[in-house]
């Protein structure tokens, strides 16, 4: 009996097993209704699978302890890339996909006003925030974003945006100072950026620079003042055209057709090409350039020569 006994145990813990088996591989091979993009929130796997649950997802306990065996999911908003997977595949991308990320451009010579207007209706955030947060973390008042193309994931807040873009602009400036200069010092950088700036408003292409860096340089030593329609073209006037009555009115240190000097700060985002330019002037002894019929712009010593090319575009 004894035998029997044990033989019928024996039979039963082998079905038990085999019964489970098979439930356990019909169970991660079920289907599961999901989104393309999906938000992983932070917690630990069994409060992630809670908060799945919670939201729709036909996900129970039995998935913590698979998850678990699987590896750490990752969390923030990952690309499943289907509507439809099964559990083991789900599972598998919750540790394994590729987090959801947006490409956002700052356009050279584009001010912060209009860029964050951009930001924040491209990714749904509060342009006042992001100002806001921008006055916190930048040291310049203008440019303290380097112009370039950024990845940034999706759903990021303005806080945490804003410090992303200010820090590797930051180490974008300090490695090209430190490879120039030997250091990096925000007060004499924020000096280049300035002039970068008119620079990339002023040149018509990356070749020009040099010598648009010229005049401003050559007109700063000669207490010149600079008479440039780009420095007037700063904040929400980045795109407006600078006419009489604009330079009559506006009283702002970007008036540099009333004021001698530079301005008090940069007037937009700077590419690599102008910023080089604004420490590597050409060495000319032009005063004067003025854009021509094909799109670029003549450059003069004196201003005969100057009021000449002002005549003939007339």
């Amino acid at each position: 009996m004894s035998i029997l006994r044990n033989i019928t145990w024996t039979v039963l813990a082998k079905n038990i097993v085999l019964v489970f088996i098979i439930s356990f591989a019909f169970y991660i091979t079920l289907p599961i209704q999901t989104t393309q993009t999906l938000f992983v929130p932070k917690g630990s796997i069994g409060s992630i699978i809670s908060q799945l649950h919670k939201k729709g997802y036909a996900v129970s306990k039995i998935d913590s302890f698979i998850l678990r065996a699987i590896g750490t999911p990752k969390t923030g908003w990952i690309h499943i890339g289907t509507n439809r997977l099964n559990r083991i595949d789900f599972l598998y991308k919750l540790t394994n996909a590729k987090a959801v990320m947006h490409k956002v451009t700052l356009i050279p010579g584009e001010t912060s006003e209009l860029f964050f207007g951009t930001l924040a209706q491209t990714l749904k955030l509060d342009k006042t925030k992001l100002q806001k947060q921008y006055q916190e973390f930048s040291f310049y008042p203008e440019a303290g974003i380097y112009a370039d193309t950024y990845h940034v994931p999706y759903g990021i807040k303005e806080k945490h945006l804003i410090y992303f873009l200010v820090r590797e602009s930051e180490k974008k400036y300090k490695s090209i100072s430190e490879k120039i200069y030997g250091n990096y010092n925000q007060k004499q950088w924020s000096k280049i950026l300035i002039i970068a700036s008119i620079i990339q408003k002023e040149a018509a292409n990356n070749k020009e620079m040099p010598l648009v860096s010229s005049v401003i340089y050559n007109r700063l030593k000669k207490g010149m003042r600079l008479q440039m329609d780009g420095t007037l073209n700063y904040g929400k006037y980045s795109h407006i055209k600078v006419t009489p009555k604009r330079i009559r009115n506006d009283m702002s240190s970007f008036n540099t057709y009333k004021h001698k000097g530079l301005p008090s700060s940069p007037i937009g985002a700077v590419s690599f090409s102008a910023i080089i330019a604004a420490i590597k002037p050409a060495t000319t002894d032009y005063l004067y350039f003025m854009k021509n019929s094909k799109g670029v712009h003549d450059f003069e010593k004196t201003f005969k020569s100057h009021r000449k090319n002002i005549q003939k575009s007339r």
